[in-house]
Formats: structure tokens, sequence, C-alpha cells
């Protein structure tokens, strides 16, 4: 009769690569938020990691792919939290809100949007891709159709919303005035002219829907 002990269970190879994964997102997001995208490397985030060079260069073709995977997990980890939290009654919804006051539904989500901005653990990263991005157009339309555009979009649902409404002048084309609210903001963000608050948004916001008014 045997004597010998029960099979022991094979490695799980796809928990193994999901755990090399998460090191690797974390590492990457780390080293560019510490040492700015220049000085960030493959064999850096590979050392920080924990795992070899190549492991990286199996599943990405350089750092910048790296970091816009990192950013988009992140970015998804965020929003799932959001909704978490929305869950037990708070806010997580990704639409803009329509509460019936369009200023403060913007108002709102430009705040949010300047949180973000200015949270460490966001504004390195973006900053990194924005700025690769100018130079690696595949790796900017990445950036912009998994991340970018899908915020844009629900700003344009919400200028939709609120010209059906009355709100806001029918002719504006909606696209036009999403960029009037966020197009400054960012501008003042990536070029650090002044510092990004809460009372900037607000008065964006303010601006931008005086413009934006209908036409008597």
């Amino acid at each position: 009769m045997s004597e010998t002990g029960p099979a022991k269970a094979a490695p799980d190879a796809s928990r193994r690569s999901e755990r090399s994964r998460r090191a690797i997102f974390d590492a990457a997001l780390a080293l560019v938020s510490e040492t700015g995208y220049a000085k960030t490397t493959v064999e850096g985030i590979a050392a920080r990691a924990g795992v070899g060079k190549q492991t990286i260069y199996r599943w990405w073709p350089s750092k910048a792919a790296v970091l816009l995977d990192a950013f988009l997990d992140l970015a998804a980890r965020t929003g799932e939290a959001a909704r978490r939290n929305d869950a037990r009654g708070g806010e997580g919804d990704s639409e803009i809100p329509d509460t019936g006051d369009l200023a403060a539904d913007l108002k709102r989500v430009l705040r949010a949007t300047v949180d973000e901005l200015t949270d460490p653990a966001f504004d390195g990263p973006t900053r990194a891709l924005a700025a690769e991005g100018v130079v690696d157009p595949e790796l900017g339309a990445r950036f912009t159709e998994a991340l970018l555009e899908p915020q844009l979009q629900s700003y344009v649902r919400r200028v939709e919303a609120a010209q059906a409404k009355g709100d806001i002048d029918p002719g504006v084309d909606p696209r036009v005035a999403v960029e009037l609210l966020v197009g400054p903001l960012h501008h003042r963000w990536i070029h650090r002219t002044l510092p990004l608050t809460h009372a900037h948004a607000d008065a964006l916001v303010d601006l931008a829907l005086r413009g934006l008014a209908p036409r008597p």
C-alpha cells in the first residue's frame, strides 16, 4: 500500500502572471512618480517589481506601453472603488450627474478632475503619458481612445441634455462646449502656469456657461 501523501497541486500560472503584472504596474507608477519618465527604465521597473527584464518585454514592447497599461489599470481600479462606494450610497457613477442645476453639476465634476490631476498617484504618470503621446502618435491615440475619449463623451452627453432643456444654446457644437470647460483646466495643469484649484474650476464653469447660454 502506497504511503505517499496527497499530490500537490500544480502552481497556478495565471495567478503567478497576475501577481507579476500587478507588481510591474505598481513599480512603473511608483518610479515615474518618484524619478520622472526620462529616468524610468524597463530595467528599473523589473528590479522594483522583482521580475526579470525579459518578463516585461514578453508582454510590452516599451516602457511607454507598460506605463500606459499601468495607468489604465489604476484608472479602472479607481473607478471600481468609486462604483463600490456608490453601491453603499455614495457617488461613483461615471456619468456627469443631472440634478437640474447645470452649473453645480459641472463644478462638481471639474472639482473632481482637479483633485485627480493634483493627486501624486495620477499627476506623474499622466504627465509622462501626455508628453510621450506627443512624440509617439500610436501611444497617444491609445491613451486618448482608452481613457480621455470616454470621459469627454460623458461631458458631451451632459451638454446635449442641457441643450434639450434649454440651458445651453442649441446651435452650439457640444464638443466645442466641452473644450471650453476642460481645455483651460488642462492648459493650466500641463504648463503649471498657476495653481490648479477648485476656485479655478468654478470660475471656468461660470464663464463658459455665460458664453454658452441661449441667445434671446
